[in-house]
């Protein structure tokens, strides 16, 4: 049993539905594979939305309680049969995977490399959506240090400590470390470096000097009080992807898709901080699996 926090929003949704196989759809497309009977019963049909806590579980929960209200009224006038929404927030990002690719979440929001991941582990997942920022399919990471630090670029933190996010995480780990590789920093090059999971915990241990820089995204920098920080490097990340789990009925892949896709609330999507919704396809991900494989060279010893 994977450990969650579960928040009943009760949304009352409209919906009907029959199974998808484990082809991945391109943009607009949806697949046809077997029927999931389980929509044929009566009564409500259940479903649930999985997060992982990249902020504390109360931010996460104001932050898609909007989101999923305007779903529910979307939903609702576009099917025709009642169902209950349940959040579930695990508490890391291995558990948030493991939800998705064992089925035990409906649809999700995840980082790009945590799709990656559960696209490789379960090649029948499938995207709805991805996220805009004015405008753009991309938003950017930052390598953050002190602003009274003397390191200037990558090359002078040779020596010097390093804080990354999350393991799993496509900003905290991924993206920088092959930022550092393509630099010629290896691990065996830092005096220290650590996993402090969440962006704030990064940002406060190099507030406290604990860590000469880390990797943070870029609306962390943004919000930061404290001790200031200043951007040694920034580089581009791309937008999140919403997505369904393999065997979700393709009925209801296309309404939550197009839901998304047209999603105008203000409320909503000034709680996830996007200007809107697009639809994507699985290529749109290929820079963040070739940094994914560049990043395995971080912690082998260099030639």
């Amino acid at each position: 049993m994977h450990q969650v926090l579960l928040f009943s929003l009760s949304l009352m949704l409209l919906a009907g539905v029959s199974a998808i196989g484990p082809e991945e759809q391109s943009a607009g497309t949806v697949p046809a594979p077997e029927v999931d009977s389980g929509w044929a019963q009566n009564g409500p049909i259940e479903l649930t939305f999985g997060v992982y806590t990249s902020d504390p579980a109360s931010t996460m929960y104001r932050m898609f309680a909007p989101v999923l209200e305007e779903l529910n009224q979307t939903l609702s006038n576009d099917l025709k049969r009642e169902v209950d929404i349940e959040l579930r927030i695990a508490k890391t990002y291995e558990q948030g995977l493991a939800l998705l690719v064992d089925g035990e979440v409906d649809f999700v929001r995840f980082g790009p490399a945590s799709y990656v991941l559960a696209k490789d582990q379960e090649p029948g997942v499938h995207l709805l959506a991805m996220e805009e920022k004015g405008g753009a399919k991309r938003f950017q990471g930052v390598v953050v240090v002190r602003e009274d630090s003397g390191i200037q670029e990558l090359e002078d933190l040779r020596g010097k400590s390093f804080a990354f996010g999350d393991p799993n995480s496509t900003i905290g780990r991924y993206l920088v470390q092959s930022l550092l590789v393509d630099a010629k920093l290896r691990a065996a090059d830092f005096s220290a470096y650590a996993y402090l999971d969440r962006h704030g915990r990064v940002a406060a241990a190099v507030q406290r000097r604990d860590y000469v820089a880390g990797a943070i995204k870029e609306s962390t920098l943004a919000k930061l009080e404290g001790e200031p920080l200043r951007a040694l490097v920034r580089f581009d990340n791309v937008t999140k992807p919403w997505i369904a789990r393999a065997g979700l009925d393709p009925v209801l892949v296309q309404s939550l898709s197009a839901a998304l896709i047209g999603l105008e609330s203000e409320e909503a999507l000034n709680s996830l901080r996007v200007t809107g919704l697009l639809p994507t396809a699985d290529e749109e991900y290929a820079p963040t699996r070739a940094a994914m494989s560049r990043a395995t060279l971080f912690e082998r010893r260099s030639d």
